[in-house]
Parts: C-alpha cells; sequence; structure tokens
C-alpha cells in the first residue's frame, strides 16, 4: 500500500458524512495485495476527506498480557480484577494504544465512532478496567492502521476491501481465525468464488 497517514488530525474528526464508513467493518478480499493486512477485518474509526484510521480485530497479540502492560506503564491494580484482550491494531505506531468499546463508558478523550461503540487512548480507561470498571466490552490495540486523503476509496475500487456493518461477535469475539469467513459469511459471498473471480479478470 502506499504511505500511509498518521492519526492525529483524522482522530480530531467524526466521519460521519455521506459516503464515510467510521462505524463499518473492512474486510480484505482475497485480491488484497499487502501482507500486511491479508485476510484481516479492520473497524473504521475515523473516516473523512482526509484520510482514514481503523484497528485490525483478528490478530491476538502473544507474549504481552494486559497485566504486562499495566507494569509497563506503572498502572494499579495488578493482577488487574478485569482483564482485556491484546490485539496487533495495525503497522503503524506500535508502541500506541488505542481502546475500542462499547461507549456505556467514555472519558473526556473518547471519540464516538459510529452505532454503539467508541474509542479511547488514555490510561483512564485501563485504569478502570484494571480495577473492575469500564466498558461492558473492548479490546486494546496496539498501532493502527492509517490511509491518506482518498486512499482508502482507491483501495475499495481496486476490490481490495469490502464493507459490512458490525456485530459484537466481529468485533469482540474470541474466534480470530473464523472472523474473516464469519465477515463474508453474514455478507452471504463466498470468498473462494472472489478469488476465482480475480484469478479470471
Amino acid at each position: 500500500m502506499a504511505k500511509r497517514a498518521r492519526s492525529k488530525r483524522i482522530l480530531a474528526t467524526n466521519g460521519d458524512g455521506e459516503g464515510y464508513l467510521s462505524g463499518q467493518l473492512l474486510i480484505a478480499t482475497p485480491s488484497m495485495q499487502d501482507s500486511q493486512f491479508a485476510g484481516s477485518i479492520i473497524c473504521v474509526c475515523a473516516h473523512s476527506d482526509e484520510g482514514a484510521m481503523g484497528l485490525v480485530l483478528n490478530r491476538p497479540m502473544e507474549g504481552l498480557s494486559f497485566d504486562d502492560l499495566l507494569r509497563q506503564l506503572d498502572l494499579e491494580p495488578v493482577p488487574a480484577q478485569r482483564s482485556i484482550r491484546l490485539h496487533q491494531g495495525g503497522p503503524q505506531e506500535g508502541g500506541r494504544g488505542f481502546v475500542l468499546h462499547t461507549n456505556d463508558w467514555s472519558s473526556e478523550g473518547s471519540l464516538q465512532v459510529g452505532g454503539d461503540l467508541a474509542l479511547t487512548a488514555s490510561v483512564d480507561i485501563l485504569k478502570a478496567i484494571a480495577s473492575g470498571g469500564g466498558p461492558r466490552l473492548g479490546l486494546l490495540a496496539l498501532g493502527y492502521a492509517g490511509w491518506g486523503p482518498g486512499q482508502l476509496e482507491s483501495e475499495i475500487e481496486a476490490n481490495a476491501w469490502l464493507s459490512v456493518s458490525p456485530d459484537e461477535a466481529l468485533l469482540f469475539g474470541e474466534a480470530h481465525d473464523a472472523k474473516w469467513r464469519q465477515a463474508f459469511a453474514k455478507l452471504r459471498v463466498d470468498p473462494l468464488l472472489l478469488s476465482a473471480a480475480a484469478g479470471h479478470a
């Protein structure tokens, strides 16, 4: 993929305009050329004419637990009273954390993603979860996927992505290896047929 946008300005937008995909899920099609995103599902957290930002939903992080992260950030309590799953959110800024969560909890810096979702990038939400509170459902992503102006639209036109409305199983379910096919099933599309069509283009 082409050079990706940084998130700072994009996160300041709400992406509620017509034709934008904030709050929707992107499914990588079999024609996806970027190996970093093959077989991935991404929740689009912000989308505007300035670009887009999203988090990969089906790449759980190995070797780092929520308690490990709390220790690194010097947050209490450890062990946590509640835990949250860690994900590889995308190739941009892998040391930066974002919590995608149900909007029954928010802080001053939370971004409403669309529907019943919010995005929070402050340690307040980690403290709340560790103390047994916080949102009903959520995932913690390290890094993100970003697109510059018009880039995501171009990739969709090139059939690299399909979009589908989110549900809790795709957003927060633990069947990560099955999510890609579950997303296609929701569209009633067989990815094998898409692959065959791409091969005969």
